[in-house]
């Protein structure tokens, strides 16, 4: 019978309590069954016990027994003794369709958001725009849009775009997607199938997880400290134990650490994966957010066999959010893979998007340089703040990314994400980016509001994370 850990839960439950404290046990208790009712939480599911789920969502053990209580007077809990309590579903079946890791995009529901570390738009994106002309626009009409590999020209442009980063890339070997989310997905429905060990760093993307888990993968996690070779090492001892599928990466900027592979361990990593013979995903989405250097990000599979590696790109987190555009670069069998699901799933990206995509790809050096210029002084501001409230916290200057790993020892960062969501402020906690639901004591902490938002959120955290210290 399963059980669903209650890092898992909490993330399910994102906004559940936003009714107000006199109503947390029929608010939970409601909470958790509109999750059986929708199936996010599959029928036969043991709940986690009272004190772990008290615990994860920083409230009372009463609040969570009188909301089990409610749920079992309802006929939605069977509780047994010896074999804890069994949410009932209504009529659902089969595995829930998501572990709830990109729940926090769905519940924006006012307050101080920093449940995400997206930019605002750039003006060159609106300059994009207007520069699109009728004779532009003609053009393309005369065929009739449906384009699953995508827009010619837009495929060419990121194949000289690779080609300068010191990665040789035909077009043949380019395939638009809907966003760097889109492409994980792709690649998992076109490259793993259920069961397989896909082998991830620890922490890692949490969309990356979701995608994985929703396949079926099974995650074997590395330490995702890119500052040492040793790593590489582990994952050749890994590999001569296990053979997954393939390998997930963020070399050039990673997400939630905002690490950067030195030359050093990038030399160390490719050699490993070319002599075990393991099929790697460089995902380089937040490459172009470097923050220590002005060129174009050095990709990984430069130094791979191209049947080896797919790197996948997107101009989402440089020019904006909003432009959902991205790209996956691997071998042409993998690309004509990848497009025939991509086919049964939306036929083509919108083609004015990549005309502007095209456009935006020649205004890359102007982009990172005001990109960077902004966020290089959000970051010193934002330590600057910490350093202020004098918490204890820890954290690594970034090497690229828009978000500080913290570390609050001794805390428990669910709860505390759970408490301050209920005074107003969205945080994501660090179990959310582990495939092991670790990382219990981590925040990501977003720096690129320039608002002033920052600075009035982080005495709420700060008071928060003091109300959900672990009992030693």
């Amino acid at each position: 019978m399963d059980r669903i850990p209650p890092t898992r839960l909490s993330r399910l439950l994102t906004g559940w309590s936003k009714g107000g404290e006199g109503a947390l046990p029929q608010l939970l208790s409601e909470a958790l069954r509109e999750l059986a009712q929708r199936g996010d939480v599959a029928p036969g599911t043991v709940l986690p016990s009272q004190r772990a789920l008290a615990a994860a969502l920083g409230v009372g053990r009463s609040t969570v027994t009188a909301a089990y209580g409610l749920l079992e007077a309802g006929g939605w809990l069977e509780s047994r003794q010896g074999s804890g309590s069994r949410l009932r579903g209504s009529g659902g079946v089969g595995e829930p369709a998501t572990e709830g890791r990109l729940a926090s995009f769905g519940t924006r529901d006012g307050g101080i958001d920093l449940s995400s570390g997206a930019l605002d738009g750039l003006s060159a994106v609106a300059a994009a725009v207007g520069s699109l002309t009728a004779r532009d626009l003609t053009a393309v009409l005369a065929d009739d849009g449906y384009l699953p590999y995508g827009l010619p020209e837009l495929r060419e442009a990121i194949a000289r775009y690779h080609c300068a980063a010191g990665l040789p890339t035909s077009p043949e070997q380019v395939l638009v997607t809907a966003g760097s989310q889109q492409a994980v997905w792709l690649i998992t429905q076109g490259l793993v199938e259920p069961g397989d060990t896909v082998i991830v760093e620890d922490p890692t993307y949490r969309g990356a997880l979701e995608a994985l888990r929703a396949r079926g993968a099974r995650l074997v996690p590395l330490p995702a400290d890119a500052s040492h070779g040793e790593d590489a090492a582990a994952l050749a001892r890994l590999a001569g134990h296990i053979r997954p599928r393939l390998v997930y990466l963020q070399p050039s900027v990673h997400n939630p650490t905002g690490r950067r592979m030195g030359e050093h361990t990038r030399r160390a990593w490719a050699a490993v994966l070319a002599e075990q013979g393991l099929y790697v995903v460089e995902d380089n989405a937040y490459a172009e957010l470097a923050l220590d250097h002005d060129g174009a990000p050095v990709s990984l599979a430069a130094r791979l066999p191209t049947a080896g590696a797919a790197t996948i790109g997107t101009l989402s987190k440089l020019f904006w959010g909003g432009l959902r555009l991205g790209w996956i670069r691997a071998s042409t069998t993998v690309i004509h893979r990848l497009a025939d699901i991509k086919r049964s799933v939306d036929l083509s990206c919108p083609v004015v998007e990549q005309m502007l995509a095209v456009r935006l790809l020649r205004q890359l050096p102007e982009a990172r340089a005001r990109r960077r210029s902004r966020l290089r002084e959000r970051l010193a501001q934002t330590e600057k703040l910490l350093r202020a409230q004098r918490t204890g916290w820890r954290w690594e200057r970034p090497a690229g990314g828009s978000a500080l790993w913290v570390e609050m020892p001794g805390t428990d960062a669910e709860a505390t994400a759970q408490l301050a969501r209920r005074a107003g402020v969205l945080i994501v906690p660090g179990p959310a980016f582990s495939a092991v639901d670790g990382f219990r004591h981590h925040l990501r902490l977003p720096f690129t509001d320039g608002d002033g938002a920052l600075e009035r959120a982080l005495p709420v955290l700060v008071d928060c994370a003091g109300r959900s210290r672990v009992p030693r």
